[in-house]
């Protein structure tokens, strides 16, 4: 009996190259790439379609989709991370000096309110600056992924025909997630951001987990070898660039190398560890977050979003 071939979406990044190039080959399948751009949109079409075996998902996405009884189950695959203290942007005339002053304003989001870096900027606000979340009216610029999600309401569409980098320039939102506004008013509202967000990894152990992977569950169901077999072949590419980090062989470092080289520095270990039990404590933030920002409306446990025969894995 042939391999079965996997029709795939996951965007070409350090961890996952030597998947896309072929120098990692999988162990009982193979992959099919498909190249979505940009990637968000494969998100909406696996959770609107079930268009792909496996895919590339936002974690927020996806614990929302299950919540919503998507049929896709996640892999401890932690695929890409990064911080989000300087994804809040604020209007400098807009006479906001601390972010607690944000409460009782507009505060403009970047497409939906699910987005994961909404989540984990709103995260940074509650846990690091104790604003109230509930007093601030969220305006968003787009829908959702999961169409049957409902918003909180303090959470608006905003206005037709208007956009949020041209109501945050106006001082019409005083602030801004996720949105991109060049204008001399506008700049992050925590200093420092990037060294803000090291700051918590270092303090906190706080590093946000943005992307998983999921696979179909009629899949996993009708091959439960699968699951395993994925997570392993991943794995396998993630660490031929840890190592090729942690030696120096990457010539031409981006900003996530850099990222990713900065924090095994700060923690003396794999910048991307995949498991369950090396993510528990951020999974469980994310948890946390999902259920006080009404993203999801019942508490789900960790163990639960994963793959049975995969809870204990490590890589």
């Amino acid at each position: 009996m042939a391999d079965p071939i996997l029709r795939t979406v996951t965007r070409t990044q350090g961890n996952n190259a030597s998947l896309k190039d072929g120098t990692v080959r999988p162990v009982g399948f193979a992959f099919d790439f498909v190249e979505v751009d940009p990637l968000i949109d494969a998100f909406r079409r696996m959770t609107r379609g079930m268009e792909f075996d496996v895919c590339e998902m936002a974690i927020t996405t996806y614990i929302c989709g299950r919540e919503h009884g998507k049929k896709y189950t996640a892999l401890p695959i932690f695929i890409v991370r990064a911080f989000h203290h300087g994804a809040i942007l604020v209007n400098t005339k807009a006479g906001i000096k601390t972010p607690k002053d944000l409460e009782g304003k507009k505060v403009g989001v970047n497409r939906g309110y699910t987005v994961t870096t909404g989540l984990w900027a709103r995260g940074v606000l509650a846990r690091e600056h104790g604003v109230d979340l509930s007093k601030i009216t969220w305006v968003l610029s787009g829908d959702e992924h999961v169409a049957e999600f409902q918003n909180p309401s303090n959470v608006v569409p905003i206005e037709k025909g208007k956009k949020i980098a041209d109501m945050l320039a106006s001082g019409e939102l005083v602030a801004a997630i996720g949105a991109e506004c060049d204008h001399p008013d506008i700049k992050p509202l925590i200093p420092d951001a990037k060294e803000a967000g090291f700051a918590a990894l270092a303090k906190l152990g706080h590093y946000p987990i943005n992307h998983t992977v999921v696979i179909r569950d009629e899949l996993l169901a009708a091959n439960p070898a699968l699951g395993p077999a994925v997570f392993n072949a991943f794995v396998d590419a993630k660490r031929l660039y840890v190592e090729r980090l942690k030696s120096g062989q990457i010539a031409k470092m981006n900003a996530v190398d850099e990222m990713h080289k900065r924090v095994m520095e700060i923690t003396g270990r794999d910048p991307l560890p995949y498991g369950v039990e090396a993510n528990r404590q951020t999974m469980g933030e994310v948890i946390d977050y999902a259920l006080e920002q009404g993203i999801i409306t019942k508490r789900v446990s960790v163990d639960s979003l994963f793959a049975a025969n995969t809870l204990g894995l490590t890589g």
